[in-house]
């Protein structure tokens, strides 16, 4: 019997890549998604790529009820925990909404772990637990300052939680991923970002804008004191973001891990500007970008790009893509997208 694995937030970006992978390495997958910014088609695309289907619930996990019911359903090895609000922008305007949801939810899914008696989890982080950092690379042991949004402080709050869990549940096992900026597609094009709201990461505007559904791109903040006077990040292609859960459940599952808590990054290691993102795209694509620099946004930080030396030790993963192959999946998707 192969291994049963949870993804909740499965239809959503990285959530359904994460499936892909898992799919082609065997697992079995049991999807959780309220479909709050993700539509259901994905599981459609997982399909046409991988030929199967995926089981999925829709509901909410802030409802322990329903997740319950979930659990009885199944008997899981191991969870993803991906589902979360994730806008920065929104999380500073609306911050009781994101507490709710991203802490309520990951409190149901330990209780539940417990209940169940689940042994193994994967916790969707974010780079943005380093805030504005003095020194760069970050890597696991720079000290975390104030969160500067919402979200990344539920990030933050997140893995004490796991952590404070993992202390007294010494047969549970869970790894925080914090992961740097995901872009890019599937590289056949079938599976890529497609949010129900309104795009708030750079990629998808930008290919939105060179497609002609969205008329111009701002560029938030044209004076910071980086090399070109854009915020500084380190882009990651999903793929290899949905590799990295494969192999960090697989370490988790054949019990190689040394402490039943631990975080890696998840990152090229390679500091790009917004500039040369966008200098990337109109390389691969031959598309000019209509783009304005405008105004600081609210909550980014400065720069951060990541030591990864730990992981690619630990789990031997290494990224595949760089920002041009990123770029290149990011278009081709979108031109999937609109001859479909």
């Amino acid at each position: 019997m192969s291994n049963c694995i949870l993804i909740t937030g499965g239809s959503g970006y990285i959530g359904s890549h994460t499936i892909i992978e898992l799919f082609n390495k065997g697992f079995e997958v049991v999807s959780v998604d309220n479909q709050s910014n993700s539509s259901i088609n994905a599981y459609e695309s997982v399909k046409k790529i991988t030929g199967k289907e995926v089981k999925n619930y829709t509901i909410d996990l802030c409802d322990l009820n329903a997740t319950r019911e979930v659990f009885k359903n199944h008997q899981f090895t191991g969870i993803i925990h991906f589902a979360a609000y994730k806008a920065v922008g929104e999380s500073v305007e609306e911050p009781l909404k994101y507490y709710h949801n991203n802490i309520a939810s990951l409190v149901n899914i330990l209780a539940l772990s417990k209940e169940f008696g689940v042994k193994n989890l994967i916790f969707s982080s974010s780079c943005s637990v380093y805030g504005n950092v003095e020194k760069l690379p970050v890597d696991e042991n720079t000290p975390l300052p104030k969160a500067e949004s919402p979200y990344a402080y539920t990030k933050q709050i997140g893995e004490v939680m796991i952590q404070d869990f993992c202390k007294v549940n010494q047969e549970f096992n869970a790894i925080a991923l914090r992961y740097f900026n995901p872009v890019g597609a599937h590289p056949s094009g079938l599976n890529g970002e497609s949010p129900i709201n309104k795009p708030n990461n750079l990629v998808p505007i930008r290919t939105g804008v060179a497609i002609g559904k969205m008329a111009q791109l701002t560029v938030y903040g044209g004076d910071y004191p980086t090399r070109d006077g854009t915020c500084v990040r380190d882009y990651i292609h999903v793929s290899d973001i949905a590799n990295a859960h494969v192999l960090a459940m697989g370490y988790l599952i054949h019990q190689k891990n040394s402490s039943n808590y631990d975080v890696f990054n998840l990152g090229t290691g390679n500091g790009v500007s917004v500039l040369e993102a966008i200098y990337a795209f109109e390389k691969v694509s031959g598309q000019k970008l209509n783009y304005k620099i405008g105004p600081r946004r609210e909550g980014d930080v400065i720069a951060v790009y990541s030591d990864s030396a730990k992981v690619f030790k630990a789990l031997n993963w290494q990224c595949e893509h760089d920002i041009e192959s990123m770029m290149d999946t990011a278009w081709k998707w979108e031109k999937s997208m609109a001859n479909s």
